[in-house]
C-alpha cells in the first residue's frame, strides 16, 4: 500500500536536530519512500492529514519482559533478590499458555498507545510472545533469557537451549524481519561457562544478536567478581565469546570505565532502565559517561512489574533529566541525545533501520497531538515531546507501514477481550486465593 502522511512537523532524528515543518512523508510498503516539504507526484491509496501536529520514528523499547503486566504493583517496597524470590518467581512458575497470550497483548497494547513500534522482549514461554508479537504488528526481537544452575550441561536437554532452538527455526526473520530471534543469558548470576559458551557458538553460527542483563545491581556486580578474580559481568562474559556479535547489555548501572571500552570496541549497546533502577534501588547508570566513551545507548522499560507501567514518554524524560541531576551539570544529557536513545539508538541496538525519519528506512511512525494543553504553548518541538509529552498525546502508531493505533483505537488488538481474559483468567490463575 502506498501512503502519504502531510501537513506534520516531522522529527528526522538524522543528527542535526532537523525538524522539517509542513512535511509530506510518502511510505510505500513497509518502508518510507519520500520525506520532503513539496507534495511528491502520483498518487496514494491512503491519505493522512497530520492537521500540523509531529510525526516523529517510533520508539524502540530495548529492553522489556511484555507479559510481566500481570504483575503491575505486585511485590512493591523489596529490594531486588527478596522481590523476584519471594513474589515474582513463585508467580511465574504458575504461567500457562493462555495467561500468557492475554498478558502479553495487554503490554503490547499499553507499548503501542504510547508509541513504541519495536521492542525487545526476554521472557519464558516466548513462542506464546512471538504470536502475539506477529498479530500485534509490532516489531520485535525476541529471546528467553538462557539460564543454568548446579553442574553437568547438556544442551539437548537443557530447556533454554532447546527454546533456543525452537524459537530460531521458526520466527528468526518472521514476516520479512517483522520478529528477529537473539541468542540470550538472563545473566552472568543466573548461568554458568557451559551456557556461555554454547549461547555465544549458536549465535555466531546463525547469525543471531546477543541479549544479557548485566551489572543490575551492586551485589551482582561484586559477586561476580569474587567468583572470576576481579572480573566484572561484561569481562568474563568477554572471555567466553558472549559479545563477538551484535548485542545489548540491559542495565549497566555499575558498570566501569573498563567495561565501557569493552562495550564500544565490541559494539555492545547498553540499555538503560532509569524507572525500574531507581525504584528498585539499583542505583544510576552512567550513561552520559558511557555514551562520552563511545557506547551506543537506547532505553529501555524493563517489566511493568518493576516499573508500573510502559508509557515510553516517561522513561524519556526520566533518562534526559537523570543525568544532569546526577552530575549536577544541565548539559549532560540534552533533549536530543534522548530522544535519539529511544529512537535511533534503539534502532542501531536491535540491528534495526528504524528510528529515522529517511527514505529506505523502515516505516515506523508515530504522530503526536500537539494541541494538546500539556504541549501548548511549544518553542521547542523536541523538547516537548522530551520534557511535556505523555503516552496519551499519541494520536497515531504505524508499524511497518500499517495503522495498528489511532485516535485511540486498536486495530490489531481486541482489547475489551483481552482485558476480560486478563481478569476472568490470568489474575485468578497467577494469583490464587
Amino acid at each position: 500500500m502506498k501512503t502519504l502522511i502531510s501537513n506534520v512537523r516531522a522529527v528526522l532524528m538524522d543528527g542535526e536536530g532537523t525538524v522539517l515543518s509542513s512535511a509530506f512523508v510518502a511510505v510505500q510498503g513497509d518502508k518510507i519512500d519520500y520525506v520532503g516539504i513539496q507534495r511528491p507526484q502520483g498518487s496514494f491509496e491512503r491519505e493522512i492529514d497530520g492537521e500540523g501536529n509531529v510525526l516523529l520514528p517510533g520508539f524502540v523499547n530495548a529492553h522489556a519482559h511484555t507479559a510481566m503486566t500481570a504483575m503491575r504493583g505486585y511485590g512493591d517496597g523489596h529490594n531486588l533478590q527478596d522481590w523476584l524470590n519471594q513474589y515474582i518467581f513463585p508467580v511465574e512458575a504458575r504461567w500457562d499458555g493462555r495467561a500468557m497470550a492475554c498478558c502479553a497483548d495487554l503490554g503490547l497494547a499499553e507499548m503501542i498507545a504510547s508509541g513504541v513500534t519495536c521492542i525487545a522482549d526476554m521472557y519464558m514461554r516466548t513462542n506464546v510472545v512471538a504470536q502475539r508479537v506477529a498479530v500485534s504488528g509490532l516489531n520485535a526481537n525476541l529471546c528467553c533469557g538462557g539460564v543454568l544452575f548446579g553442574e553437568g550441561f547438556d544442551p539437548d536437554a537443557n530447556s533454554d537451549c532447546v527454546a533456543q532452538r525452537a524459537l530460531t527455526e521458526q520466527w528468526h526473520g518472521h514476516n520479512g524481519g517483522q520478529i528477529l530471534v537473539d541468542a540470550s543469558i538472563h545473566g552472568e548470576y543466573t548461568s554458568r561457562a557451559p551456557l556461555w559458551e554454547w549461547m555465544a557458538a549458536y549465535a555466531k553460527e546463525h547469525g543471531l544478536g546477543m541479549h544479557v542483563h548485566v551489572s543490575e545491581t551492586q551485589s551482582e556486580h561484586e559477586a561476580c567478581k569474587a567468583r572470576h578474580g576481579g572480573k566484572t559481568p561484561i569481562q568474563i562474559l568477554d572471555e567466553y565469546g558472549v559479545w563477538d556479535t551484535r548485542a545489548i547489555a540491559a542495565h549497566c548501572v555499575w558498570t566501569t570505565p573498563e567495561d565501557w571500552a569493552i562495550m564500544a570496541e565490541k559494539g555492545i549497546s547498553c540499555i538503560h532502565n532509569p524507572i525500574s533502577n531507581l525504584k528498585l534501588g539499583s542505583g544510576v547508570a552512567p550513561v552520559a559517561a558511557m555514551a562520552k566513551a563511545g557506547v551506543n545507548v537506547a532505553l529501555g522499560t524493563d517489566g511493568v512489574s518493576s516499573n508500573n507501567c510502559t508509557d515510553f514518554f516517561g522513561d524519556l524524560k526520566l533518562a534526559a533529566m537523570l543525568q544532569n541531576g546526577v552530575n549536577h551539570d544541565p548539559l549532560a544529557t540534552l533533549p536530543a541525545a534522548a530522544l535519539a536513545m529511544a529512537t535511533v539508538n534503539g534502532g542501531k541496538a536491535l540491528g534495526r533501520k528504524t528510528g529515522r525519519i529517511a527514505p529506505g528506512w523502515d516505516a515506523d511512525l508515530i504522530l503526536v497531538d500537539f494541541n494538546a494543553l500539556n504541549l501548548t504553548p511549544c518553542h521547542d518541538v523536541i523538547s516537548n515531546l522530551v520534557y511535556a509529552a505523555h503516552g496519551c498525546n499519541v494520536a497515531m502508531n504505524m508499524a511497518r507501514g500499517q495503522v495498528i493505533y489511532q485516535n485511540g483505537e486498536f486495530f490489531t488488538i481486541d482489547i475489551e477481550r483481552v482485558k476480560q481474559e486478563v481478569y476472568r483468567y490470568a489474575l485468578p490463575l497467577l494469583f490464587p486465593k
